[in-house]
């Protein structure tokens, strides 16, 4: 089951909204075929597994990471495939909690003869699937807020680095390259206004091959920025959509429609859109992993409306001092979270925080 785990990891990125799995299959103690889910409308890990092994499937074990499905999508069910191969048992790490799966690929191999054994490696194979797992249990994506920070918590100077002689980044550029490939593994950036005007970004995943592009959100609720931002035009405008208040300019809806950006009404929330119903609304769309990559604003609305997941800081060896953008502002109450895998990125640190209780 660990190695299925790793296998499992490969089609991260590229595999959203289906979830990321991998399968082994083992006849008398020897592996004799394995496979993984490698990219969106291709065979599922258990038919790639079967089909490497061939007839020494028949009377073997399949381990798979999730509970395999019983219906008919973008491929062929993947319980016709086991029983079609022979497997004699299926051991699976946990079930499936998307409604049109649910435990029905549990049942149909029981009442074909298979003997099922499910809970192995549950935990781990649960926080693998991160946002599918998230998104099908509670009905919201799983978000990462993402900030690059002085070591005093400050965003930038008051007036940016250029000014200063120190280039137009706080961090360096192996930290840089992270960022890319963190955005390659998410469905979705989401940035708020002020930095969509301020850095005037393109929100795209660059230097990471095979990548897919995420869809990139920005959160405007008057419908104020101007339309001659790069997110607003050609090529990236199909791939944007702008998040309002209900009360925004139908005028500017119509201006940015006209370049195929999508404009998306949302309910007020404290101090712009409501974030909940904006990551529901993301959900529906099949979004399972958000990037928020600020400013201080946005990070800090996230915060309060106690939406974050995780928190992904990469700090940079300098000190800014009080005249600098602290990266977050007042919150109602204080947060918890629990510090994980930090690791030295080039010259600078990438700390990871798991947040809750």
């Amino acid at each position: 089951m660990q190695r299925a785990l790793r296998l499992a990891e490969r089609g991260r990125g590229h595999v959203s909204p289906n979830p990321m799995v991998g399968a082994v299959v083992v006849r008398q103690g020897r592996v004799v075929g394995e496979g993984w889910h490698r990219a969106l409308g291709e065979a599922h890990a258990e038919a790639v597994a079967l089909a490497r092994a061939g007839r020494l499937a028949r009377g073997a074990t399949l381990y798979v990471t999730l509970e395999p499905c019983a219906h008919m999508g973008r491929t062929p069910p993947c319980v016709d495939a086991i029983l079609d191969a022979g497997i004699r048992r299926c051991v699976v790490a946990t079930r499936d909690p998307h409604p049109i799966v649910n435990g029905q690929g549990l049942r149909r191999l029981r009442a074909a003869g298979v003997k099922v054994e499910l809970g192995l490696l549950a935990d781990e194979a649960r926080a693998l699937l991160g946002g599918y797992w998230q998104l099908h249990t509670t009905g919201r994506p799983h978000v990462v807020l993402k900030l690059a920070t002085s070591l005093d918590g400050r965003l930038a100077p008051p007036n940016g680095f250029a000014a200063r002689g120190s280039g137009r980044w706080l961090t360096g550029p192996s930290a840089r390259r992270a960022v890319h490939r963190l955005r390659a593994q998410m469905d979705a950036i989401v940035i708020g206004a002020g930095t969509a005007r301020a850095d005037d970004p393109r929100l795209t995943v660059r230097g990471v091959p095979g990548a897919r592009q995420p869809l990139r959100v920005v959160c405007d609720s008057r419908l104020a920025l101007p339309s001659t931002l790069r997110l607003f035009r050609p090529p990236l405008a199909r791939g944007t959509v702008v998040v309002c208040a209900r009360s925004a300019s139908s005028r500017a809806e119509r201006a940015l429609a006209a370049h195929g950006v999508r404009v998306w009404r949302m309910p007020q929330g404290r101090g712009g859109v409501s974030l909940p119903a904006l990551l529901r609304r993301l959900g529906r769309e099949g979004v399972q992993e958000v990037l928020v990559e600020g400013g201080a604003k946005l990070a800090t609305a996230f915060l309060a409306a106690k939406v974050v997941d995780r928190l992904a800081l990469f700090v940079a060896p300098r000190v800014i001092g009080s005249a600098g953008l602290a990266w977050c502002g007042a919150l109602p109450a204080p947060l918890q979270g629990r510090m994980t895998d930090p690791r030295r990125i080039g010259d600078d640190a990438w700390v990871t925080v798991e947040m809750g209780d």
